[in-house]
C-alpha cells in the first residue's frame, strides 16, 4: 500500500489497473489508488502520440485538470525537459473549474517534454482556513497551535537555510506578541519555505507526458514568393539563376523572406506536354518540371539551361545576400527519362505488357510522370533510403526549407520516417505539406512531421467560411500541430474569386492571407493581378507549368506598393506572426470581416478589417474591444492606419469605416488604450 504521506507514484499504476476495465479489486488496491485525480494535460496530440508543434519564442500553455475529494488545497508543478538540460520547473495556478494552467516561452529549437505533478497543499489548506477565520475575527488560538505544529515537523525535516528560517520562526511563534502570530503564519515568506519543506503527501503525476517540437522561427513566420527560373529572362528566351539573381533586389524590396522554385531537375523528353496541358509538344516547348528526370539525371541534378549546380549554387548564395532563403521542391515523380526506371525498375509499377503505369487523375492523364512504387518488393528499403538521399544533398548544398509535392499520395510512414531522418540530421529543416485532400489526412501529415501545410483558406471567401474555419485552426485541436501556410494562388490553382475581382480581390486576398498567419505566400504574376484562366476551369490559360511566361513587373494596375507595405506590417508587429490568438469581433456587414489579434501583454494590439466585396463599395459599424485593453465602453484609444499611416483617436466602442473598392477594401490599425 502507498504511504499516505512522501511522493509515491505507485498509486497512478493502481489508478491504471482500477480504471481498465477491471470490475472489481481489492482493498488494498483500492487504498493504492491515486486520491488526487490529474487528467486532460495540454497541449496533447493524439493522446501523446505525437508532439504538439511550437516555434522558438512562442508562449506555450501547459495545462492540466486537477482535482481531489473535500475542501483540501492543492499544489501541482510542470517540469519541463528539453534535449539534456536541466529541467526547469513552473507552479501550475488554479486558473479556475479544476484547469491548472502554466505559461513559458520556447526558448530555442528541439523537444520539449512535460510532466505534470500534483499533491495535497498541506500548509495551503492550514493558512486558507486561518486566514478566513480571521478576516472574520473569529477566534484562531486553535489554529495558532496547529500552525505551530506543522512548523515543527517541517524543520525536523528541513535542512541548511530552510532550517535556520524555519527555527527562527518557530522561535517567533513560541515568543512573539500573539496578535503578531496570524500574520506570521500568513505569510508568502512563511509559505515559500512551508512549500519546499512539505511533504507533497498524496503526490501523483499524469499518466500521458506531453511532447513540443519547436522549431525554429521560419517555421512559422515567413512571406514565400514563388517563381519559375525559366521564365524571368525578358526577352522571352529560356532563363537561368542569374536571372534570378537579377530578381532578388525585387523580390526582397516586397518584403519576402523565400524564395521558393518549383523543380528544377532535368526534364524528360517521353511524353512531354505543350502549352495549356496539351499532349503533343514542339521543339522548343519546355515541358512541365514536374515529370523530373532525364539523360542529364534525376532528383539530385539541376536542369542545364537554369545554370547547373553552379548556377544554383551562385543563387543560394546570392539569395543569402539579399537576406532571402531559398525553397525547393520535394516531388516524387519521375518522366519516363528518369535514370531510376533503367537503374531500378524494381522501384516501378508494370502492366502484364511490359508497359509502365504513368500517373493519372481521370480525366487528366500524366503520360509524362510515373510513379516509384513504396512497398514493391524491390524497393525495401532501397527506395526509402534513396529518397532520403536526395533530400540530404539538398540539404548539403544548403536548403533548408522543402516544399513537398502532394504528401497525401504517398505513404505515412515513409513522410515520418523521412523527416525524422533528415531533422536528426539538419534540426533547421522545414517541410511544407502541399495536400489539398480530406482534413484528417491534412491533419495527420502535420502530426507527423510537416512544419506548414497548404490550406482550404484558398476556397474560403465568405465572412461565416472564413470564421468557421480559423475558429476550428485556432480553437480546436488543429492549434497545438498545424500551422496553415496561406497561399493566395498557386501555378496549379488560380480561384474562382481571383478569376472575377479584379484588382479589388487580390488586395482583399492579399490582406487577409497576410494577417490571419504568420505563413503566406503567393506565386508570381498575383502581384499584376493575374487572371487569365481556362473557361471553366480553377487553372490559368497559358500555365507557366508547361511553357515560358515573361512578364512586365511594371504593368499598370500591380499592387506590388499594397504587398510591400503588408510584409512591412507584418515584420513590425509581433501580434501577426501566428495564426494563433486571432480573434473575431462584431462588425454589422455580413461583407466585412473583422477580427484582431495581439501580443502576450497587449503592447501590441492590430484589428483588421476586409470587405469581402470586390465590385461595392461597403461600409460597417463595429465593435472596439476596449475590454481586452481593461477600458469602458467609453474608453479611448489612440490608432494608427498601418496602411497609409494616419492617426487619430476612437472614443466609445462603437466605431464605423467605409471601404473603396478602387481604393483600398481593408483596413489594419493598432490600437493602444488612453488613460
Amino acid at each position: 500500500m502507498a504511504p499516505r504521506n512522501g511522493t509515491d507514484h505507485s498509486a497512478n499504476e493502481a489508478s491504471r489497473a482500477a480504471n481498465a476495465g477491471v470490475a472489481h479489486f481489492g482493498v488494498e488496491a483500492a487504498m493504492a489508488t491515486a486520491r488526487i485525480v490529474l487528467k486532460a494535460v495540454a497541449p496533447l496530440v493524439e493522446d501523446g502520440r505525437f508532439p504538439a508543434r511550437a516555434v522558438e519564442g512562442q508562449r506555450i500553455v501547459a495545462e492540466a485538470e486537477i482535482f481531489m475529494d473535500g475542501h483540501d488545497r492543492l499544489a501541482a508543478q510542470v517540469v519541463i525537459q528539453q534535449d539534456g538540460a536541466e529541467p526547469r520547473i513552473l507552479p501550475l495556478r488554479d486558473a479556475g473549474n479544476d484547469r491548472w494552467r502554466a505559461e513559458f516561452t520556447a526558448e530555442r529549437p528541439g523537444r520539449i517534454r512535460l510532466r505534470f505533478e500534483a499533491w495535497l497543499d498541506q500548509w495551503g489548506s492550514f493558512r486558507h482556513g486561518l486566514h478566513k477565520k480571521h478576516a472574520a475575527h473569529v477566534d484562531v488560538s486553535s489554529e495558532l497551535s496547529e500552525g505551530r505544529g506543522l512548523v515543527e515537523a517541517a524543520l525536523a525535516r528541513a535542512g541548511g537555510v530552510d532550517a535556520q528560517a524555519l527555527g527562527s520562526l518557530l522561535e517567533q511563534l513560541r515568543n512573539g506578541p500573539p496578535e503578531l502570530l496570524p500574520d506570521l503564519l500568513l505569510s508568502e515568506t512563511t509559505a515559500v519555505v512551508m512549500g519546499r519543506a512539505d511533504t507533497r503527501a498524496f503526490a501523483t503525476r499524469g499518466d500521458v507526458e506531453p511532447q513540443i517540437e519547436v522549431e525554429r522561427s521560419a517555421a512559422g513566420f515567413a512571406a514565400w514568393y514563388e517563381l519559375f527560373p525559366r521564365s524571368q529572362n525578358a526577352s522571352g528566351r529560356h532563363g537561368t539563376f542569374d536571372d534570378v539573381i537579377a530578381r532578388l533586389p525585387a523580390i526582397r524590396a516586397m518584403g519576402f523572406d523565400v524564395l521558393y522554385m518549383p523543380p528544377i531537375h532535368p526534364i524528360g523528353q517521353a511524353h512531354r506536354k505543350g502549352p495549356n496541358n496539351s499532349l503533343q509538344a514542339g521543339p522548343d516547348d519546355p515541358g512541365s518540371p514536374y515529370a523530373i528526370g532525364g539523360a542529364e539525371g534525376g532528383h539530385d541534378a539541376v536542369h542545364p539551361e537554369l545554370g547547373g549546380i553552379e548556377g544554383f549554387r551562385r543563387l543560394r548564395t546570392a539569395a543569402a545576400e539579399h537576406g532571402l532563403e531559398l525553397a525547393l521542391d520535394f516531388a516524387i515523380q519521375c518522366s519516363p527519362d528518369h535514370p531510376w526506371l533503367k537503374q531500378h525498375p524494381e522501384w516501378f509499377q508494370w502492366r502484364p505488357d511490359g508497359t509502365i503505369k504513368y500517373a493519372e487523375n481521370p480525366p487528366k492523364k500524366y503520360e509524362d510522370i510515373v510513379n516509384v512504387d513504396f512497398y514493391a518488393p524491390g524497393a525495401l528499403p532501397s527506395l526509402w533510403l534513396a529518397l532520403r538521399d536526395v533530400v540530404l544533398f539538398w540539404a548539403a548544398e544548403g536548403v533548408r526549407l522543402f516544399r513537398v509535392d502532394n504528401p497525401h499520395t504517398k505513404p505515412l510512414p515513409f513522410w515520418q520516417w523521412l523527416i525524422a531522418e533528415v531533422r536528426a540530421r539538419h534540426p533547421d529543416a522545414v517541410f511544407l505539406s502541399e495536400a489539398f485532400t480530406r482534413p484528417t489526412m491534412m491533419y495527420r501529415l502535420a502530426q507527423i512531421g510537416f512544419s506548414q501545410s497548404y490550406s482550404y483558406f484558398t476556397w474560403r471567401n465568405t465572412k461565416q467560411e472564413l470564421t468557421e474555419y480559423f475558429t476550428e485552426l485556432t480553437q480546436g485541436p488543429p492549434r497545438h500541430f498545424y500551422r496553415p501556410h496561406l497561399f493566395v494562388n498557386t501555378p496549379d490553382i488560380n480561384p474562382w474569386f481571383l478569376q472575377s475581382s479584379g484588382r479589388p480581390g487580390f488586395l482583399i486576398r492579399a490582406a487577409l492571407a497576410a494577417t490571419l498567419s504568420g505563413l503566406w505566400g503567393l506565386y508570381s504574376g498575383f502581384e499584376l493581378c493575374e487572371a487569365a484562366a481556362l473557361p471553366g476551369r480553377e487553372e490559368y490559360l497559358d500555365s507557366e507549368k508547361y511553357q515560358l511566361r515573361p512578364r512586365d513587373w511594371h504593368a499598370p494596375g500591380n499592387i506590388v506598393a499594397e504587398i510591400s507595405r503588408l510584409n512591412h506590417i507584418r515584420r513590425a508587429n509581433p501580434a501577426l506572426r501566428s495564426h494563433l490568438g486571432v480573434k473575431f469581433y462584431n462588425a454589422w456587414n455580413d461583407q466585412v470581416l473583422y477580427y484582431g489579434k495581439h501580443a502576450p501583454q497587449y503592447d501590441n494590439f492590430i484589428l483588421v478589417a476586409v470587405s469581402l466585396d470586390p465590385h461595392h463599395g461597403q461600409e460597417t459599424s463595429f465593435e472596439v474591444p476596449l475590454w481586452e485593453l481593461g477600458l469602458n465602453d467609453g474608453g479611448t484609444v489612440e490608432v494608427e492606419e498601418l496602411m497609409g499611416g494616419g492617426h487619430f483617436r476612437w472614443t466609445g466602442k462603437v466605431q464605423h469605416w467605409y471601404f473603396d473598392p478602387h481604393g483600398l477594401p481593408f483596413a489594419i490599425w493598432r490600437i493602444r488604450p488612453v488613460r
